[in-house]
């Protein structure tokens, strides 16, 4: 009985541990342009509920996304990205949403 219960217990804490596994993934952000691009993606991203951490690095146009796995997915993040203006991977930027954009945040205004 007590191997049993040893067992359940330990079985328990294997799915409990996995179910608040982080995940991480690189996003690729093409139409960031500038810094307030970067900011403006870090500051509304990072209130997610789920999102651990966030890393931008804006001359290779990527950000490296850390989060709850059993919270939020990647597709989300990628929705609000794109929600924001920013095309994130192969989902694209909403086009109200971009052409909101400060001038310097949009495509060929460098």
């Amino acid at each position: 009985m007590m191997k049993k219960l040893v067992l359940v217990f330990f079985i328990f804490l294997v799915a409990f541990a996995c179910s608040n596994a982080d995940a991480k993934a690189t996003v690729k952000l093409e139409s960031m342009v500038c810094g307030m691009c970067s900011s403006t993606i870090e500051n509304e991203i990072s209130r997610l509920d789920g999102v651990v951490n966030i890393e931008i690095d804006e001359e290779k146009k990527i950000g490296v996304f850390t989060y709850k796995a059993s919270v939020i997915d990647l597709s989300q993040i990628e929705q609000a990205i794109a929600k924001l203006g920013y095309s994130a991977n192969d989902t694209e930027a909403d086009l109200e949403a971009y052409e909101a954009l400060a001038s310097c945040c949009q495509i060929g205004s460098k």
